[in-house]
């Protein structure tokens, strides 16, 4: 058996080959990207082969360069595998025949790989979720002309055409003649965002109606047609997650704990999981209470906000919420009060009269 770490750069690979002794076998410097075949000759020769990467932007298309041949692909966790590999004298060559050593011997925290389609999907979401980003970026300096007038709007309504009509009668004789033409810039660039928003949206809830696993998690109020997209996008296989608190974990909603001298502290939740994941599922947290304020998640929440406030408390329900999506995902149980039951309809709403709340097909939360 053969292990090789490939240390990826913009423009050249690093590549390393020991065998099950950890002993260098081949080593190949400065590897040209072009399409993958100068990859493919360092790697060739030497089977069975296992070939791993860290997690950076470039692993996809090695990944698609080595799933058509024999050689295992894995992908490695970069930050967990520079924490076990770290050495003093650091060049891309000591990197990789380290790393290829510690894979030998099984030391590599791995990473699930997703296949192209589910890139691909992870890339619709994660654009559209941008896109609201950007143009609540430019709603934002706008507020920051008015403000400087002493003058005030609500952020969403700028998005309204009431809100535009006021801009336009009431605000505009106070504004400046330049901070008018920046004004004016930034609202053509809302315009033009929110047609790619309503685009991409036209997509994401067709998507969303053929995915089993949205239109499961399209059940639980405050999910929506986006939400449950994105969700089943960055989540699937939930096999993946062996228990609901590793899936939580992911999320970054899990609080950091240390032990030392017989003393537990907990402390913030990481801020390296996935961002994507942790922040559809706090903002979901305000929908579901206003949705189903009989449920057992808005009771979590409304108890736990007059303890810690209620910035805590909707992380705390979203760590609820994480281990309740596990479930649901593992046994393909739907959404009701006293948690999932079986069966939905082809929207993906509950069928059992008791589910609560109900999900707007129509509006992607943001």
């Amino acid at each position: 058996m053969y292990y090789a770490w490939i240390d990826a750069h913009r423009s050249y690979l690093t590549v390393a080959i020991v065998d099950a002794s950890g002993a260098l076998v081949r080593e190949r410097k400065r590897v040209a990207i072009e399409d993958g075949e100068p990859l493919l000759e360092a790697l060739e020769g030497l089977r069975p082969l296992e070939a791993v990467v860290e997690t950076c932007p470039f692993w996809p298309w090695i990944h698609d360069t080595l799933e058509p041949t024999e050689i295992r692909f894995r992908l490695a966790h970069a930050s967990k595998v520079e924490a076990i590999g770290k050495s003093d004298v650091k060049t891309d060559e000591i990197d990789a025949r380290t790393l290829a050593r510690l894979l030998s011997v099984g030391l590599v925290p791995g990473v699930y790989a997703k296949p192209e389609e589910q890139r691909d999907l992870v890339r619709k979401v994660r654009h559209r979720k941008q896109l609201v980003r950007d143009r609540t970026k430019w709603v934002n300096r706008i507020h920051g002309h008015l403000h400087a007038q002493g003058l005030e709007i609500g952020r969403e309504r700028l998005l309204r055409e009431e809100g535009r009509k006021w801009l336009e009668e009431e605000a505009w004789p106070w504004l400046s003649g330049e901070q008018r033409r920046v004004v004016s810039s930034y609202l053509r660039l809302i315009d033009a965002v929110t047609e790619e928003i309503r685009e991409a949206d036209k997509g994401i809830r067709g998507e969303a109606r053929e995915n089993p696993a949205a239109l499961l998690l399209q059940t639980i109020p405050g999910i929506g047609p986006f939400r449950s997209l994105l969700l089943a996008a960055e989540l699937t296989p939930i096999s993946r997650f062996e228990t609901p608190d590793k899936l939580a974990s992911y999320a970054g909603l899990e609080p950091r704990t240390r032990t030392s001298g017989g003393v537990t502290r907990h402390g913030r939740t990481p801020g390296g999981a996935n961002r994507w994941v942790r922040g559809e599922l706090v903002s979901a947290i305000p929908t579901h209470v206003r949705l189903a304020p009989e449920s057992p998640l808005t009771k979590h929440y409304e108890r736990t906000k007059e303890r810690i406030g209620w910035a805590k408390a909707r992380v705390a329900t979203a760590r609820k919420l994480a281990r309740v999506i596990h479930r649901m995902l593992e046994t393909g149980e739907v959404w009701r009060h006293s948690g999932p039951v079986e069966g939905t309809d082809g929207q993906g709403e509950a069928r059992n009269t008791h589910a609560a709340g109900s999900v707007d097909p129509d509006r992607p939360a943001n």
